[in-house]
């Protein structure tokens, strides 16, 4: 039997009331040990079940907060996770972990990463930073960049990683294959690995592979986190691929203490590595597993769950179940034919403005567009324009990966790791500076040479032959300036540092040159400005980690925003039309929405027809999009 501790520092006494549970709910809640798969349909309180069972867990079961991992997808989701177990508990659960795969993989390797020799104040890169390595990689053996793609090569390796396939497996694998690219991939992915260590960097996948790489060669240390984690409970585990499967197994051997809660039917991450079968399957993995199922609906209407029962039970690979709600079955759902995608996009506007003035209570908040592709977006934002119909389009450009922001984060990241090569490259010559390709090409080959950082290079650049002596000062001045700041990152509060850093690059002046454009850039610097001096450390306090163990505000404020999505920032409360893509819009609901560009190839896409298991993701995704309406849907295609 599990010990049973109680660590309920700073919460007031309440009791958890399981009473506004439905029977099922309750069944999934009330389960202590043994793992447990809660089959949750879309709308069916699965939020309400995992946070209601872990504040039972520690209020009624003295179960010590330490003792819980609790792990879902995106930040928006765990910090209503974190928000309602406070307030369930009167207080915060001290020293659970709670977060995403991501997050707590990344704070894993803060501690651990030394293992594998990396720094603890190692970098995030993102998908454009690992392109980049990918590319540098590709230049390197000389492959052709305009021939094969280098997003294509970086897509392959995300693949690879994710099914925790290692470099030298996959050259044992392939090494005699006859096919070039999987022979091209051999020799690119060992490399890949290499250039991210030297420069003290993670990409996204290393965040999940590596936390299962070291506690698979260390057992001491796999003990220690199994017996620490008593209890595990994963949201919307139908999205996990193999490595996150594996992480979760591995702290589970021996308690076996898992509840995962997932849809099967809303698996829709295929094409980045998510493995249906881990949740169809988890009854066999893990033997004796409990099945609940949540089957009544909260949010739609009765038609509407009609057409979403009616979609989905065309899959043959799914557990089956049929939602049902005590609603009544609403107004019918409407179906519109129109003779192309403007007049597609006019006739939703005349159906919205009609909507806002004469129907009761409806606001452009209740409102949502739906679309297969984000470029669909493109004639909304026209007509919408045009006919001056508030709205806000999620998941175009994520304001972290604006050009200007990218610029001030880099100077941050080589600030908090000096031997991040890609943020060295990004703005040693912004602003200007004066050094030119030739002098970078000289500064490469002879960091390379002598196994220095390219920032440590610059340092030396005035004895490198090669090196004209005007870009060699450059290089130093901008080694010496890095160094600065690095030197008092550790005392200074990271909105302050970057406060400093930008009024001395004269960012804001260079950024308004540029006219309205720039205007606009310079206001979304302001905001990361605004941002950073309202990072407050709360991070801190749910981590293993302190300042005094090396860890600067700004190394933790870095991880916070490498890992943020657009979605992170999307505010229901906004009153605007929300445009988005069906990807985006899972675990969200509206009132109104309508999903657009129902046309053959374009959703479902040309390629499901290649596929029995392209075919079905298709159709989930068609059921996610029908499960987000609350009221009213409507279907429209040209």
């Amino acid at each position: 039997m599990v010990s049973r501790q109680r660590r309920l520092v700073g919460m007031k006494r309440r009791n958890i009331n399981l009473d506004e549970l439905n029977t099922s709910q309750l069944e999934a809640v009330s389960h202590f040990e043994g793992p447990i798969l809660v089959l949750a349909g879309a709308g069916s309180g699965k939020t309400r079940v995992l946070t209601t069972r872990i504040a039972h867990l520690i209020r009624d079961r003295g179960i010590s907060p330490q003792s819980i991992l609790a792990v879902t997808f995106t930040n928006k989701a765990a910090k209503e996770m974190r928000d309602r177990v406070h307030s369930l508990l009167g207080g915060a659960p001290d020293g659970m972990w709670m977060g995403t795969f991501h997050g707590l993989g990344a704070r894993f390797l803060r501690q651990h990463g030394t293992m594998l020799g990396w720094d603890a104040r190692f970098s995030i890169f993102n998908a454009e930073d690992s392109t980049r390595v990918v590319k540098t990689v590709s230049n390197s053996i000389g492959l052709d960049t305009a021939r094969w793609s280098t997003k294509v090569i970086a897509h392959k390796l995300s693949d690879l990683k994710s099914r925790l396939v290692s470099p030298q497996q996959y050259l044992e694998e392939n090494g005699d294959s006859f096919d070039i690219f999987e022979k091209k991939i051999g020799e690119i992915f060992p490399k890949y690995q290499a250039a991210l260590k030297e420069q003290n960097a993670f990409d996204f996948d290393d965040l999940l592979v590596k936390p299962v790489e070291i506690l698979e060669s260390n057992e001491k240390l796999l003990q220690v986190y199994q017996d620490r984690f008593k209890f595990l409970l994963v949201d919307e585990f139908q999205d996990t691929n193999h490595a996150q499967f594996q992480f979760l197994r591995l702290l589970a051997q021996g308690h076996r203490n898992l509840m995962v809660v997932g849809d099967d039917d809303q698996s829709i991450y295929g094409w980045r590595g998510a493995d249906v079968r881990n949740i169809l399957e988890f009854e066999q993995t893990l033997g004796g597993a409990k099945l609940v199922r949540l089957e009544q609906n909260y949010r739609s209407s009765g038609a509407i769950l009609a057409a979403a029962n009616a979609v989905i039970k065309g899959n043959r690979q799914r557990k089956g179940k049929t939602l049902y709600t005590d609603k009544p079955l609403g107004e019918s759902i409407t179906l519109v034919a129109t003779d192309g995608e403007k007049e597609e996009a006019r006739w939703i506007a005349d159906r919205i403005e009609s909507a806002l003035v004469g129907e009761h209570s409806v606001t452009a908040s209740d409102i949502a567009i739906l679309y297969r592709t984000n470029a669909q977006s493109r004639v909304f934002e026209q007509v919408f324009g045009r006919r001056g119909l508030p709205f806000q389009i999620i998941s175009g450009i994520r304001f972290y990966e604006r050009r200007e922001i990218r610029d001030v984060l880099a100077y941050l990241r080589l600030i908090s790791n000096p031997m991040d090569g890609v943020a060295f490259e990004r703005v040693v010559n912004y602003p200007r500076r004066g050094i030119g390709k030739k002098t970078l090409e000289n500064l490469r080959t002879w960091s390379l040479e002598n196994g220095t950082s390219l920032l440590e290079s610059s340092a030396q650049a005035e004895g490198i032959s090669g090196i004209r002596a005007r870009g060699a000062a450059s290089l130093a001045e901008f080694a010496r300036f890095i160094q600065k700041y690095s030197s008092i990152a550790h005392s200074t509060h990271v909105g302050e540092l970057l406060s400093l850093l930008v009024e001395e690059l004269k960012i804001f002046r260079d950024l308004e040159r540029e006219g309205i454009e720039g205007e606009d850039r310079a206001n979304n610097v302001r905001e990361l400005i605004a941002g950073a001096h309202d990072f407050r450390v709360e991070l801190i306090s749910e981590l293993d980690v302190n300042l005094e163990d090396g860890f600067s505000e700004l190394d933790l404020f870095l991880q916070e925003v490498a890992l943020m999505t657009d979605l992170d920032k999307y505010d229901a409360s906004v009153e605007r039309i929300t445009l988005m893509s069906l990807h985006s819009a899972k675990g969200l609901e509206f009132p109104f929405v309508f999903i657009s560009g129902l046309e053959e190839g374009l959703f479902p896409l040309y390629r499901a027809q290649e596929s029995e298991a392209e075919s079905e993701e298709e159709r989930r995704l068609f059921y996610v999009g029908i499960t987000r309406a609350q009221a009213r849907l409507f279907l429209t295609y040209a």
